[in-house]
């Protein structure tokens, strides 16, 4: 049974404990909710960079081909792995308690909550970084110290606020208009001071495999799989949920891979010096509505942590957590040179895909969706398995993580989050197979 909401709570959504189903009347999030959360979280400057990457190793016809495969693939994932917040009311390393044991589910929620800082660290100086070249090209001025306490504080009040507040109060009233019209504005540009046509014959290199350029697109909406449940927690029905999330994020994942792709191409190839072209050709505007937009990546990453961290520290608060990460973020952004991160960053986010294989096959074959909640804290019920953990889904998680390495080190041109989501996703099979009744 649906749990009541904390002492204190709100209408921002942000005082639910991280162990505690949402009740239902107050799951306001409809399909149009869905779709603005995801559409938001989807646009943003990594993501053109990351397009960007795929020329001129690929040509760009195969490149936005890819962009569609990849995109199509990476948000049905995306958008089941919603469905499970709202089947459940669960934040999302809450949902992963039935898959891992009770006591089990902490370790990736303490990863993710370690990854989550420093991807909010990183989205805080990417808007710094942007905002400042902006500001010296229109105004000669530069005053990083002073982006940095600006974004750092606005994302940090956001995840405070939390998603309810978030959406209803800036998405859908004004912010989702901002971004279409930087979007649009950008894409304009690009098709206005670009002959397209020429682009389009340009030949690839041949420098990025397919196989490592599908991984990349598919990557970036997998990257939000140990977040998305925390939203859509809030969704009325899972059908709404999963439609909001595939049309939100499917549309914008392609459009600023594509985005990227064009104007990385149309700057000589790579990230390098995309900023630069999209400044350039939005006369800096447009830019700038899409770099604001960047904020609700950071809101996300440290509303998150705090949700994650919840699910292990009882006792503690989602708004003040929330407080707490975003003055760890911004201190880190301030300090620390995130350059050097990177690799161990995308190190620990790559034990996600085959971590979700497990949890996806286990929430919608094994259980058939259904999950006790009253059991979520008892290590001595149904969830409580060898003393708070599932040896067969930990097995599993770490032979898909083997392979993800494996596939990395011996077949580099392969990529390797899908297989490694499958592999993981098979072995989970495999072992409760004979097992199933026990999950009913």
């Amino acid at each position: 049974m649906a749990q009541e909401p904390l002492a204190g709570d709100t209408d921002t959504g942000s005082a639910y404990a991280p162990l505690s189903p949402v009740p239902e009347a107050r799951r306001a999030f409809r399909t149009g909710d869905a779709f603005a959360l995801w559409f938001s979280l989807g646009i943003g400057l990594l993501v053109a960079q990351a397009g960007a990457l795929l020329v001129p190793g690929l040509s760009l016809p195969h490149a936005l081909a890819v962009i569609a495969i990849g995109t199509a693939i990476g948000v049905v994932l995306l958008a089941l792995a919603g469905v499970i917040g709202t089947d459940t009311g669960l934040a999302a390393m809450s949902s992963l308690r039935p898959t891992l044991g009770v006591r089990g589910a902490s370790v990736p929620a303490v990863l993710n909550a370690i990854q989550l800082v420093g991807w909010g660290s990183f989205e805080v100086i990417v808007m710094r970084d942007s905002a400042d070249a902006l500001a010296k090209q229109a105004f000669g001025l530069s005053m990083p110290l002073v982006w940095t306490v600006i974004f750092g504080v606005l994302a940090t009040l956001l995840a405070i606020s939390g998603p309810l507040s978030f959406v209803r109060r800036f998405l859908r009233t004004w912010g989702i208009w901002l971004l279409l019209a930087g979007a649009g504005w950008l894409t304009w540009a690009v098709l206005a001071q670009h002959d397209l046509g020429a682009l389009m014959h340009r030949p690839g290199t041949g420098e990025m495999p397919a196989g490592v350029a599908l991984d990349l697109v598919v990557a970036m909406p997998l990257s939000w799989l140990p977040l998305i449940a925390d939203y859509t927690r809030f969704g009325r029905r899972p059908g709404e949920t999963f439609r909001g999330t595939l049309l939100g994020y499917g549309i914008a994942n392609v459009w600023f891979y594509a985005l990227g792709a064009v104007y990385g191409l149309a700057a000589g190839g790579g990230d390098a010096l995309l900023t630069t072209a999209l400044a350039q050709a939005g006369g800096g505007l447009a830019l700038l509505l899409v770099l604001i937009d960047e904020t609700d990546n950071a809101f996300a990453d440290i509303h998150s942590a705090a949700v994650s961290t919840g699910t292990f520290w009882t006792r503690s608060s989602v708004p003040w957590l929330s407080a707490a990460f975003g003055a760890l973020c911004t201190l880190i952004a301030l300090a620390v040179p995130m350059a050097k991160y990177q690799n161990f960053l995308l190190l620990i986010g790559s034990v996600f895909a085959p971590l979700f294989g497990v949890v996806l096959v286990d929430h919608f074959i094994v259980r058939k969706r259904r999950v006790d909640t009253a059991a979520l804290a008892d290590t001595q019920g149904r969830y409580g398995y060898s003393a708070g953990w599932h040896v067969s889904a930990f097995v599993a998680w770490a032979i898909g993580i083997a392979a993800y390495q494996a596939i990395n080190q011996w077949l580099p041109n392969l990529g390797a989050t899908l297989p490694a989501l499958a592999i993981g996703a098979l072995c989970y099979l495999a072992f409760v197979s004979t097992r199933r009744q026990a999950y009913a």
